[in-house]
C-alpha cells in the first residue's frame, strides 16, 4: 500500500465511513508496517496525536488488547509518555538530537549468534553470518548447506543464545525455531519416528511445527507443557518476567500447568502468574515485536521495557528516583543502537539515561 492510499484510508477510518473490507486491508496496513517506511506529513502527525489524546483513558484502566485506531496512532508514534502527555516524531527528527554523552558511550545492537552444545560436550559457535541452522538427516548443517558437525542417533542438541543474540533453528522434522536473547531449546538431532516430539525452552522462542497426526509435539518450560499437532505460537518463559505468557497465532494448543489444560485458540494467550492461568486475548503486534525486528510497548512500565533492553543489548539496568513504574507506548526497531531507543524515552521530558560501560543508569 502506498503512502496516498493509507491517508485516504486513515482518513475514512476517523470519518467512520470506512468498509469492513478497508478496516482489514488498513490492518494488514499496519502489520506491514514493519518492513515498510512510511512517513507522515506534520498535520497529518498532528491529527494522530490529537485522536490518540481522545483515546487515552483519564483514569488508569485494567490492562487489555488496543484496539485497532491506537495501534495505527502507535504506528506513527515512536515513544508516548502515558503520565505526562504525548510526543510525535517524524523519521527525520528521530535521527538527530541524540545527546554527546549518550553516544560517546553507545552500544551495538543484539545479533545472529549462538552456541550448539552437542550431548558429548562440545560446542559450537554458530556463524554471525549465517541465517540459521537446520538438523538434517541428523547432520548439523547451516541453511545454505554448509556442514556444522555430525550428531548421530537421538542424542540431545542444546541450541543457546547470549544476551543481545537471535538464530533460528529447523528440527529434524522440518519445525522452525526462533530463538530471542538469553534463551535455549534442548532437542534431539532426530525425533524418534513414533511418540511425540520433546524440546524444552527457557527464555523466549517462536515454534512453527510441522503437522504430524501421529506425533505431537511437545514443549516443556518450568511452568508448564504445551502440545500441538502443528501450528505456530510464541512462548515467553523467562524466569525474571512476571508472567509466563504463551501466545497462539494458527491452529491449537493445549496448554497443561497447574493440574489443569487449557485449549487455545488463534489470538488467545495463556498466561502463568502466582500458580493460575488466564486466558485473554492477545496482543499479537506486540507478541511478535521482536521476531519482526521491533520493539512494542503498549502500556509497559518501565522497569519491564529495561528487562527487553537489557537482555538485547547484553546490558546491566539501575534504577533511581523510582522510575520503575513510569509507562510508556512505542515503536522502534531493534536494529538501532542503545542510545536512539534511549534518547527516544528520553524526549518525553519524564526520564533520563547514564551509560556506563554495559551499565544504565535511570533517572528523572
Amino acid at each position: 500500500m502506498n503512502q496516498t492510499e493509507a491517508t485516504a484510508l486513515l482518513q475514512r477510518y476517523k470519518a467512520g465511513t470506512c468498509s469492513e473490507e478497508e478496516k482489514a486491508k488498513l490492518e494488514s496496513w499496519y502489520l506491514q508496517w514493519n518492513n515498510d517506511d512510511h512517513t507522515f506529513e506534520e498535520a497529518e502527525l498532528l491529527s494522530l496525536q490529537k485522536e490518540m489524546w481522545l483515546n487515552m483513558p483519564s483514569k488508569p484502566s485494567p490492562p487489555k488488547t488496543l484496539s485497532l485506531w491506537p495501534k495505527i496512532a502507535v504506528a506513527a508514534a515512536v515513544v508516548i509518555a502515558v503520565s505526562a502527555g504525548i510526543w510525535f516524531y517524524t523519521a527525520q527528527q528521530r535521527e538527530h538530537g541524540i545527546r554527546k554523552e549518550l553516544l560517546a558511550n553507545d552500544i551495538a545492537p543484539g545479533k545472529n549468534t549462538a552456541t550448539l552444545t552437542l550431548a558429548s560436550g562440545e560446542k559450537i559457535n554458530l556463524s554471525t553470518a549465517k541465517t540459521g541452522v537446520t538438523i538434517n538427516e541428523g547432520k548439523l548443517v547451516y541453511n545454505d548447506g554448509t556442514n556444522i558437525s555430525a550428531a548421530t542417533g537421538t542424542q540431545a542438541v542444546i541450541a543457546a543464545t547470549p544476551k543481545g543474540g537471535t538464530y533460528q533453528i529447523t528440527l529434524s522434522d522440518g519445525s522452525k525455531v526462533w530463538l530471542n536473547a538469553a534463551s535455549s531449546v534442548k532437542f534431539p538431532s532426530v525425533f524418534d519416528k513414533q511418540g511425540s516430539r520433546k524440546v524444552s525452552l527457557t527464555g523466549e522462542a517462536y515454534f512453527e511445527v510441522a503437522k504430524d497426526k501421529t506425533r505431537p509435539f511437545i514443549v516443556t518450560t518450568d511452568k508448564q507443557e504445551v502440545a500441538v499437532l502443528g501450528t505456530h505460537f510464541n512462548i515467553n518463559s523467562y524466569t525474571e518476567e512476571p508472567i509466563q505468557k504463551t501466545t497462539l497465532l494458527e491452529g491449537s494448543v493445549k496448554v497443561n500447568a497447574f493440574n489443569a489444560s487449557y485449549l487455545l485458540i488463534p489470538g488467545q494467550q495463556a498466561n502463568l502468574k502466582n500458580n493460575r492461568v488466564l486466558i485473554e486475548n492477545a496482543d499479537i503486534s506486540q507478541t511478535m515485536a521482536w521476531k519482526n525486528g521491533r520493539f512494542v510497548f503498549t502500556g509497559e512500565d518501565l522497569e519491564s521495557i529495561m528487562r527487553k533492553i537489557s537482555r538485547w543489548y547484553d546490558v546491566e539496568v539501575d534504577f533511581q528516583d523510582n522510575t520503575q513504574k513510569i509507562s510508556f507506548i512505542g515503536v522502534i526497531s531493534r536494529n538501532k543502537n542503545i542510545s536512539s531507543v534511549l534518547q527516544l524515552i528520553e524526549e518525553t521530558g519524564n526520564v533520563h539515561f547514564k551509560i556506563a560501560g554495559r551499565r544504565i543508569t535511570v533517572m528523572k
